[in-house]
């Protein structure tokens, strides 16, 4: 990287970002990737170092591995942590302070994984996988659909861990509404099947979600934001598209919004590809056009492999961020998530901005048996 390279990548993410009373001290946060070392969904002081050894490596705000909400069918591992009993929520103040005193900020993000669940996995043996209308992504019979209270429920469970995340000391809150897991299942017309008010076109079925939004909303200080994650694909649909046009993607946004998001966390593969024909933009950048809220982008950044490879036992090399800089000078989203890059590295962000992108060390899929 030459000088002039080095002083673009620096004044281009040193810039801090600011929403409602959260400041990240510049524009690279932690994508949330699930690790799985949580015995009995409680984090210790490894996830602590975890987290805080990517903070002290300069990244600004940390997003957390999805951590379950407290619902007998939200989750299928008791690997993984949960935002639910005195134990977890000890361990997980330790995880903010620790961040905290190395200068970073944190939201954990709030999972339900709906109808994917295995059933008989912990941490509930006997919880039953519900999702929408009783079938998966690709319309199979899979757990049971959702009654009103279950609706209802599942609801006060994302406020309240909204609340307790406020209580807890951390930054924000992210809401995990992608990926095919359970509020995307209501978005998703394959799963979706409601003849109530919370099925239908694509504005119904954005209703579980947005009462989720306006739910967390009420429960947390307006200096609290809320982030929400969202994406076209799914897992083992990796081409679908909630959204085909501009239009139905401002038709998905608007309740959303309206409820309450504050920043949009648009997932992708691979942040460089265009969203839509005959406009260069990805997708974080036309949900900012449409929405008018601050974006975060994602998919492969630093890297010159997506992250379905590293399942294959794939490593993926270094790649620099021009387009990246690009992107982000000519405003097109406010942050960029790194995933498996600051799993191999917890020093990118600050051998990016120094200009050091040479003594990065490139992701290695045995990298992800490890907390490192």
């Amino acid at each position: 990287m030459t000088d002039l390279e080095t002083g673009r990548a620096a004044a281009t993410l040193s810039r801090p970002f600011t929403v409602r009373g959260l400041t990240s001290r510049n524009r690279i946060a932690m994508a949330p990737m699930t690790r799985q070392f949580s015995p009995d969904g409680v984090p210790g002081r490894d996830v602590a170092d975890y987290y805080t050894r990517r903070a002290a490596g300069g990244v600004g705000l940390i997003i957390t591995e999805g951590t379950y909400i407290d619902h007998d069918s939200a989750g299928t591992s008791d690997r993984v942590p949960r935002f639910h009993g005195e134990d977890a929520f000890a361990g997980w103040a330790d995880v903010v302070d620790s961040v905290h005193g190395a200068g970073g900020t944190i939201v954990p993000q709030l999972w339900h994984v709906g109808v994917t669940r295995t059933e008989g996995a912990p941490p509930v043996a006997d919880a039953e996988p519900v999702g929408p209308s009783g079938v998966s992504l690709t319309g199979e019979p899979k757990g049971r659909a959702m009654t009103q209270k279950d609706l209802d429920d599942v609801i006060a469970a994302f406020a309240d861990a909204a609340a307790a995340a406020e209580r807890l000391g951390f930054d924000g809150v992210e809401l995990h509404g992608a990926h095919g897991y359970l509020i995307d299942q209501f978005l998703w017309a394959g799963s979706n099947r409601r003849t109530d008010a919370y099925g239908g076109d694509l504005v119904a079925r954005t209703r579980f979600a947005a009462e989720i939004v306006a739910a967390c909303r009420a429960a947390v200080s307006d200096s609290f934001p809320l982030f929400f994650r969202m994406s076209q694909w799914k897992m083992n649909a990796y081409e679908a598209k909630l959204a085909r046009t501009p239009a139905e993607l401002d038709a998905l946004l608007t309740p959303l919004a309206e409820a309450g998001v504050d920043v949009f966390h648009a997932s992708t593969r691979r942040y460089w590809l265009p969203e839509f024909d005959d406009s260069d933009l990805n997708l974080a950048g036309w949900v900012k056009k449409i929405s008018g809220r601050p974006t975060v982008t994602v998919g492969s950044v630093g890297l010159d492999g997506d992250f379905f490879s590293a399942f294959a036992g794939n490593g993926s090399g270094v790649t620099g961020v021009d387009q990246l800089l690009d992107r982000m000078e000519r405003d097109e989203f406010d942050l960029v998530a790194v995933g498996r890059a600051l799993i191999a590295d917890p020093e990118w962000a600050a051998k990016t901005l120094h200009g050091r992108t040479g003594d990065i060390t490139p992701f290695d899929a045995e990298m992800l048996k490890t907390l490192r």
